[in-house]
């Protein structure tokens, strides 16, 4: 039977209030096993890792645990893989993030740890728990309800970025914040009530040609995934930056054909609304995920969502995504792509032969 353009990644993305419901559900029940799986976790640096969209998770989980006080870096599976003589391992917990837990790079990583660095623990973050990455962890976190047939991650991502998110509250030995990260699924139902239309408006213009996404501290991992998902589903020119690094060079390229948007911060939004109105006055079109549309003078942007969150920066970025791939969804079929097969690409990268070294 045929199906219509983009049927799996619509249901997908659209999906994703009821999964992330579910994900926080089976996420909690795993709060006694991670709190005692590392003794004295705070002694402990801890390296997250992943390939394509699961390494800008990475990045956000990084951040997350340092928020909370950890010594925490992001790299590529590959980048640990082939230089990790660079990186202090010892006293090193290994996070590696992979929806189909089949990445060959963070198979590579995972034997690589158990060869040189006996006694690490190895916490696994996938939506297949089953897969060969999570079956040899030493704890696994799994959102199983979140796996897709789509190749492009949208759902997958999201649901792992909430597991990353409890486990640094895990981690940190507190379940303070739990309530308001169950929040998350409503707040989302919530924005795709309120703004799916404008960002199907957005995604039918086709006089769009290139996406800068901006996102500083918490927000730079998810304006990266966000800046991915554009590329991936419709094969547009995309590029992601902190936000004032758009003026060192970047913004050269930035016109009438341009589209910026913003993912606004919580403490540095009045840098961030200046970069804003710069690149209005150099013609491009503006779109603004803010929390609160009151904090800032947004008058000269075109569009503004307001997320009415109530959550702090790194608790509410996951919310910007759902919106960000429904605009890149929508872009897709206006450009007469299919969504569900990017060009070029497939759902898991396998890698046949032996490790080169």
């Amino acid at each position: 039977m045929s199906k219509n353009k983009g049927e799996y990644t619509r249901g997908e993305i659209l999906s994703q209030p009821e999964v992330w419901q579910t994900t926080i559900q089976d996420i909690q029940k795993e709060f006694e096993k991670v709190r005692f799986f590392i003794k004295d976790p705070y002694s402990k640096k801890y390296i997250v890792m992943g390939c394509g969209s699961t390494y800008y998770l990475a990045i956000s989980a990084a951040y997350l645990l340092r928020k909370k006080g950890f010594t925490a870096s992001a790299c590529p599976s590959s980048e640990f893989v082939f230089f990790a003589d660079s990186v202090d391992l010892h006293e090193t917990v290994i996070i590696m993030i992979s929806r189909s837990g089949t990445t060959t790079e963070t198979l590579w990583a995972m034997d690589k740890v158990r060869k040189e660095m006996s006694g690490s623990k190895i916490i696994v973050i996938t939506v297949r728990p089953d897969a060969p990455l999570a079956k040899n962890s030493d704890l696994v976190l799994a959102a199983p309800q979140a796996d897709e047939k789509s190749v492009a991650q949208t759902r997958s991502f999201t649901s792992m970025h909430i597991c990353a998110q409890f486990l640094s509250e895990m981690l940190s030995g507190k379940s303070s914040d739990f309530t308001r990260l169950e929040s998350l699924p409503e707040k989302l139902r919530q924005l795709q009530n309120r703004y799916s239309s404008l960002m199907e408006e957005i995604g039918n213009d086709l006089r769009i040609k290139r996406f800068f996404i901006l996102g500083g501290g918490p927000l730079y991992g998810i304006a990266c995934e966000a800046m991915l998902k554009t590329k991936e589903l419709a094969l547009t020119w995309s590029e992601a930056y902190h936000p004032l690094e758009l003026r060192h060079g970047p913004m050269s390229i930035v016109d009438d054909q341009a589209i910026v948007i913003g993912l606004i911060s919580d403490r540095q939004q009045t840098a961030e609304a200046s970069v804003m109105r710069d690149m209005k006055r150099l013609g491009a079109r503006t779109l603004v995920f803010t929390d609160n549309i009151q904090q800032s003078d947004w008058s000269e942007m075109d569009h503004v969502v307001e997320i009415k969150s109530g959550l702090d920066e790194q608790q509410r970025g996951v919310l910007y995504l759902p919106l960000i791939q429904w605009l890149g969804f929508n872009h897709s079929l206006a450009k007469g792509y299919d969504p569900d097969n990017p060009t070029n690409l497939s759902q898991v990268i396998e890698l046949s032969g032996p490790v080169p070294l």
